[in-house]
């Protein structure tokens, strides 16, 4: 029963200033639901950059030829770095800490890729059987490039699901025949990429000695690409520096000269993305709780004005037995109820707008931004505590009120 005439007593001096209680109370829910939509925002933002990286594995250095820009050891600059399969082979038995490899050509030229009356043009991509984890490739039907198709240079191809569709319709594709730039080759496998996007469902694998044999007429791999067994920043540089080592001591360029060779640290790019996004939520953090602070501020004095209002009434309570704590209490609830109510709407406001918003805006760099259960937990910890010590002070005051000095005030 004590409780309950508290909380009449709470809603009664509520009601008797609403106008003043609404204004501070928006400003704590301001705080909140810019917390909220600041929060969301940037996970959009980061959810979409990480997908851009997670598209392939993360941990993987590409590795890619230039052209030389400076003379070394009698060789003019202006030389071309092509790499072949013994690079390959040298790599993945020298360079120590490799988890996957595998090279990557593109077939150039007309990709006119045709099954009976079908056809269409697609993107055809010659790699090892390790691109397969490395490009984060699922299967759906068959299987991918094996060891045993590279070894004996066979004549067939993984589709993704846009060329399945696009030549088979429902046609079962395992185990049949396209056409590929004039030459038949068997499909063994349907895949969607990952990430989901179209592009990378419009794409043939095959394997990279077939094509080097059937359409290059060359020993040639474009991409080298290495995964770091150990996912750590300071071993993909060691292993960068390794690879570096010896492709310029086999393709005879200078090791300084960076337009040689290239190489894409993703580990380490993707160290910094995490980084930087790491201080973009410590800086929203700051300017939303900053916000909250301006809100916390004005309950504080609406409480302090409350105070003196009630400065006669609290030297009444006091002469009547009432306790320093229970005034601290009585004070200290109105403080928690008000930044909670006005927190709670502006946290579901935030939270609504979001879910609102989403489905519009999902672009390449920004999707699904949204407020997380450990961004809620966290805001409403931040409500608790501002009600707390927007309250402390005015509670503190108010427990100091003698009685005698308040009968004397009236």
């Amino acid at each position: 029963m004590f409780i309950i005439d508290r909380w009449e007593e709470i809603l009664s001096t509520i009601k008797k200033n609403k106008l003043r209680t609404f204004l501070t109370g928006f400003s704590v829910a301001w705080g909140i639901f810019m917390l909220i939509i600041l929060l969301g925002s940037g996970q959009g933002l980061e959810n979409g950059v990480h997908d851009q990286f997670e598209s392939s594995a993360v941990n993987t250095l590409w590795v890619w030829g230039g052209e030389t820009s400076v003379a070394y050891k009698g060789l003019k600059p202006g030389r071309d770095i092509s790499f072949e399969n013994d690079d390959y082979y040298n790599i993945k038995q020298q360079v120590k800490g490799i988890e996957y490899i595998a090279g990557r050509t593109h077939v150039w030229g007309d990709n006119t890729i045709s099954y009976k009356n079908e056809y269409g043009n697609f993107d055809i991509r010659s790699v090892h059987p390790d691109y397969v984890i490395i490009e984060k490739i699922n299967l759906l039907e068959g299987r991918y490039i094996n060891p045993f198709d590279i070894q004996r240079t066979l004549k067939v191809a993984s589709i993704g699901v846009a060329v399945k569709d696009a030549l088979f319709k429902d046609e079962p594709a395992l185990g049949k025949y396209v056409n590929v730039k004039g030459v038949p080759f068997m499909v063994v496998g349907v895949f969607e990429d990952d990430d989901g996007r179209q592009d990378n469902q419009r794409v043939v694998y095959i394997p990279i000695t077939t094509a080097q044999k059937v359409f290059m007429d060359r020993d040639r791999i474009s991409t080298l690409a290495v995964t770091v067994a150990s996912r750590e920043v300071e071993d993909s540089k060691r292993m960068e520096d390794d690879i570096r080592a010896k492709m310029a001591a086999r393709h005879k360029f200078d090791l300084e000269d960076e337009r040689a060779m290239f190489i894409w640290n993703a580990v380490e790019e993707y160290k910094k993305v995490n980084d930087l996004f790491a201080a973009i939520r410590w800086f929203i953090w700051v300017i939303g709780i900053g916000t909250i602070i301006a809100g916390i501020v004005g309950v504080s004095n609406i409480m302090m004005i409350t105070v003196k209002e009630r400065t006669n009434e609290i030297g009444i309570r006091k002469s009547m037995g009432a306790t320093p704590n229970s005034i601290i209490r009585l004070i200290m609830m109105e403080a928690i109820f008000i930044t909670g109510m006005a927190g709670y709407i502006g946290l579901i406001a935030g939270i609504g707008l979001l879910e609102l918003i989403s489905p519009h805006i999902q672009t390449e760099f920004f999707r699904n931004p949204e407020a997380n259960l450990q961004v809620a937990i966290s805001a409403t910890i931040v409500l608790i505590l501002a009600g707390m010590i927007a309250g402390f002070i005015p509670a503190r005051k108010a427990a100091a009120i003698k009685p005698i000095e308040a009968l004397r005030d009236e």
